[in-house]
């Protein structure tokens, strides 16, 4: 087979099968969005402030998402008057606010995902506890290559005004 310049896809029936949990993630994110009512963009910031570790505020929100200053400021004022999320004091810098998911809006989330979560978990108890680990540490070594691959990846791509100047 000729070589077309292209990385190889992967090869191994596990590889396979984790591309596919990884393209199907995306289409989760936007049902999720269909059965809350809500945007794909107002339901990744949700799914932000839920799972950072740190608080975020509008604009590493905005980061996050990769949109503009002026439209974080319009999702977050989207989101606080939807009743999903509140502006409150930053734990560590009272100059500066936070973003916390409203606890009706956490039980929104759940409730709509129930239905997934259950598979998943029928799943889970399908395996033994060895598979159960293994398949954790796996998980979790895959995650950190991901980690490690967003942080390595630089901020504006090659050739753009960044480079120019």
């Amino acid at each position: 087979m000729p070589s077309t310049g292209r990385a190889a896809p992967p090869s191994s029936e596990a590889a396979r099968a984790l591309r596919e949990v990884l393209r199907i993630a995306g289409d989760t994110r936007a049902a999720l969005a269909r059965r809350l009512g809500i945007g794909a963009t107002d339901a990744a910031a949700i799914d932000h402030l839920v799972s950072s570790p740190e608080p975020l505020g509008p604009v590493e929100l905005g980061n996050r998402l990769g949109i503009r200053s002026a439209s974080a400021t319009a999702l977050v004022d989207r989101l606080v008057q939807a009743g999903h999320i509140a502006r409150t004091p930053h734990p560590h810098d009272r100059r500066r606010l936070s973003l916390q998911v409203t606890e009706g809006a956490v039980g929104e989330v759940l409730e709509a995902l129930r239905p997934m979560l259950v598979g998943v978990d029928r799943a889970v108890a399908r395996l033994t506890p060895d598979q159960a680990e293994a398949t954790a540490a796996f998980l979790r070594e895959v995650a950190q290559v991901m980690r490690d691959y967003v942080a390595d990846t630089p901020d504006e791509p090659p050739g753009s005004r960044a480079d120019r100047g």
